[in-house]
């Protein structure tokens, strides 16, 4: 019966490792890109989604640049609380789980480094959402024409959009242009709804 010799397990062996170290890698790096990524789409699409309804039926800029400020602090607040309880949670099922297999002692020690940290996946996604709700309110801040205002803010954040989803795409190593036209297309309804309907409102008046 042949034989393998040792030079050609030695190379399968170590191209395994790499294989698994590889996985190993994007699996530890998915909790923070999920958080910052999910932080910076967020920040964009209801920033500028709440900075076009005020814009459908108030023209004045200090109104549409105080919603987005609102809109930046509340919502990274809320990213971040909702993250901490969740990976919280996470956190709390797999420490159970290590304290049953505590006689395992060689599974316990590769899992422990490998724990998610709610507060680092807090501080990712209110950080993403700030970054991701900066972009319309620049956009806004220093045009006075209430059209293109408008305008200027909806293709900052198309562009943004596309940047933030086609950076997740490649971090994640999933499809660049299907996942960058998923998130730009999305934001697009977001935005498109959340003007349409405040105008609508608008449009019949509150009684």
């Amino acid at each position: 019966m042949a034989t393998i010799p040792d030079h050609d397990m030695v190379h399968q062996q170590t191209t395994l490792e790499l294989e698994t170290k590889d996985l190993f890698d994007y699996s530890k790096r998915s909790q923070w890109l999920r958080a910052a990524v999910l932080g910076a789409n967020d920040g964009l699409v209801s920033t500028a989604s709440l900075m076009m309804g005020v814009g459908a039926v108030k023209r004045d800029m200090k109104a549409m640049i105080l919603t987005g400020f609102a809109g930046l602090v509340a919502g990274a607040c809320s990213m971040a609380i909702g993250e901490f309880v969740s990976v919280y949670s996470q956190l709390d099922i797999e420490v159970a789980q290590i304290k049953r297999d505590i006689n395992r002692r060689d599974i316990v020690e590769a899992e422990v480094d490998s724990l998610p940290n709610p507060w680092q996946a807090a501080a990712a996604s209110a950080l993403a959402f700030s970054l991701g709700a900066i972009v319309p309110l620049l956009a806004a801040s220093f045009i006075k024409p209430y059209k293109v205002r408008i305008l200027v803010v909806a293709v900052a954040v198309t562009v943004a959009l596309a940047v933030f989803g086609w950076l997740g795409a490649v971090l994640g190593r999933a499809p660049t242009v299907k996942s960058t036209i998923r998130v730009v297309v999305g934001g697009w309804m977001a935005m498109a709804i959340t003007y349409g309907l405040t105008m609508l409102i608008g449009a019949k008046g509150l009684h």
